[in-house]
């Protein structure tokens, strides 16, 4: 197979020293650098620099109706899984032979789609493997799919993309889309000099202080939340939470998400720095006035075309001076690469003044 559209992490950031190669020019035993990378030392409970970067390979893209997919690839790779609010790591294993990677958008706005997709991999027509990968964050992607897998020795497979459709409630003119399923074919051929072949690179002193490499990802989208100053309604504030910002908005008047010009709340989660949205969360807001509450609920998460992925509620009766307490009640349950594992999970509430 002829190496394409690799996204290529070369350059170097400013205040550190780095080292670029591929692992056997860096020193390294290939699959002893996949089990046990560095790992930054006194992680800080916020997004930080990882240790290292690594090169993705494109194996695809692929479109069926308003769904567009991308099969992507990197060295297998320790990752951290989330259930409430613990982290569970994900070791890589002797016979993981890539770190599969997945991502899915709408193809008329580029908005990344929050979906659960399903991932079968054939060889000579036998099935290798058949999952769900996991819903993931990553410096390097943004927002999007994968898994270590184990495939069947070098040449030619099959990936089978297939979302049922997107659960998420959908207003404006995402309504009437992504409620269909999309299926899509990918062939690729798994060439082990290919992976060994990836540029690793050493972060210097950058490593485990506050920040984020911006996605490297070319004509894939890794979901980034819209600039508080372009979302629709009065912008009531942004506040912080377990490293997490969070945009409160409020539209009122006539509005596409309540009847009868029902006020409408909405938050925006998103990581910092690169603004990626934090889909799979689970939230509530209290309003209060002069102590008394007057309203409270579940945000429920919703995908709009101008506010994107967010959580909403209606506030049928909200005042100028009211506070609005956002709870947390579960943090995004997205499983998260070096540089978020230790973000997002301790997430006190927030008040916003209206």
């Amino acid at each position: 197979m002829h190496r394409r559209d690799f996204l290529r992490t070369g350059g170097a950031f400013t205040g550190g020293v780095t080292l670029t190669g591929c692992l056997e020019t860096l020193g390294f035993q290939t699959k002893s650098a996949w089990r046990d990378p560095p790992l930054v030392k006194n992680r800080p409970n916020a997004v930080y620099y990882p240790a290292y970067v690594e090169e993705m390979g494109m194996y695809g893209m692929a479109t069926d109706g308003d769904y567009r997919f991308a099969l992507m690839y990197s060295f297998p790779h320790r990752f951290w899984n989330v259930t409430g609010q613990t982290g569970n790591k994900v070791v890589v294993h002797s016979d993981d032979s890539l770190h599969i990677m997945v991502s899915l958008w709408d193809l008329k706005t580029e908005t990344v789609l929050p979906a659960d997709i399903q991932m079968t991999i054939k060889k000579d027509g036998k099935t290798v493997t058949n999952r769900v990968p996991w819903p993931m964050l990553s410096q390097n992607m943004g927002f999007h799919y994968g898994d270590n897998i184990s495939l069947d020795g070098e040449g030619s497979y099959t990936a089978t993309l297939q979302v049922s459709s997107v659960q998420t409630k959908q207003t404006g003119a995402f309504a009437s889309r992504f409620t269909k399923q999309g299926s899509v074919d990918i062939p690729f051929k798994f060439d082990t000099d290919e992976v060994y072949g990836l540029q690793f690179r050493r972060l210097g002193e950058k490593q485990g202080t506050r920040g984020a490499i911006e996605p490297m990802m070319k004509n894939v989208p890794a979901g980034r939340a819209p600039k508080p100053k372009s979302l629709p309604g009065r912008m009531i504030g942004t506040k912080t939470s377990g490293d997490a910002d969070f945009v409160v908005t409020l539209l009122e008047g006539a509005n596409r998400f309540t009847e009868n010009e029902t006020p409408y709340v909405a938050v925006s989660p998103r990581t910092p720095y690169n603004r990626i949205v934090l889909p799979r969360m689970s939230l509530s807001a209290t309003l209060k006035r002069k102590g008394s509450t007057i309203a409270n609920g579940s945000l429920a998460p919703s995908l709009d075309p101008e506010l994107d992925m967010h959580y909403g509620m209606p506030l049928k009766d909200v005042q100028s001076g009211d506070t609005l307490q956002i709870t947390v009640d579960s943090p995004p349950q997205l499983a998260r690469h070096d540089g978020y594992e230790t973000a997002f999970m301790k997430m006190p509430p927030m008040t916003f003044t209206v």
